[in-house]
């Protein structure tokens, strides 16, 4: 795994990444790291290397856009001064679209995504041992849905921008897709955005494949 022993890990992100984590910080005992794909990473790494002691700190927070998360970015993940981040971001920068048409002011658009972005990833790249940037998903096979060509047009974004910054790149659509072969989208996700636990191990695999976690 490309993780080393003893490194500190920032996921961050949005509600996905939030999931019921503890304030002001998402570590320690007690489900403080949330019900969702932090906590699974948490509990795989920790089973599968037992020796590794690697710190995950949840810092998800509900709702946030890029632009919210931009605001934050130097508290919430520069001065904690962590050795990876892993970053989850951009479906409400898209949703808002959808759900609130009528307040363009909460629009997120490509090009504001993608400065937000590449804003936030130059700012840390230089500073820790990796980033991950995992692709904002909706639980949809139809890519002639609106709101899915949109997701697919922001990851597109997130690919380009984890070339440009020589980040890992997680698929976060990709392993949604692979579901829905076999399941329905209400069974995954109700709301198509906020996926139960099979979806959260989806995201943590689509994680862990990133960082070369072996699955042995």
């Amino acid at each position: 795994m490309l993780i080393a022993p003893g490194s500190k890990l920032i996921m961050i992100g949005a509600s996905t990444t939030e999931c019921g984590r503890s304030f002001p910080a998402g570590e320690g005992l007690f489900g403080a790291l949330g019900t969702g794909y932090p906590a699974l990473v948490d509990a795989m790494i920790a089973c599968s290397y037992p020796g590794h002691n690697i710190r995950i700190i949840n810092k998800g927070i509900s709702g946030n856009t890029t632009r919210d998360l931009k605001a934050r970015w130097q508290t919430d993940a520069l001065d904690l001064q962590p050795d990876w981040v892993s970053v989850l971001i951009g479906i409400n920068d898209v949703w808002r679209q959808f759900d609130s048409p009528k307040m363009p002011e909460a629009f997120v658009l490509p090009d504001e995504y993608r400065e937000n972005m590449r804003e936030m990833v130059a700012a840390t790249r230089d500073k820790v041992l990796g980033m991950v940037l995992m692709t904002p998903f909706i639980v949809e096979n139809n890519t002639r849905d609106a709101m899915r060509a949109r997701i697919d047009e922001y990851n597109e974004i997130v690919h380009n921008v984890a070339d440009e910054f020589d980040c890992l790149f997680a698929d976060s659509q990709t392993e949604f897709v692979r579901l829905l072969q076999y399941q329905t989208t209400q069974s995954l996700a109700s709301d198509r955005e906020h996926p139960g636990m099979p979806g959260h191990l989806a995201l943590a695999r689509a994680f862990l494949n990133a960082v070369e976690f072996k699955w042995n």
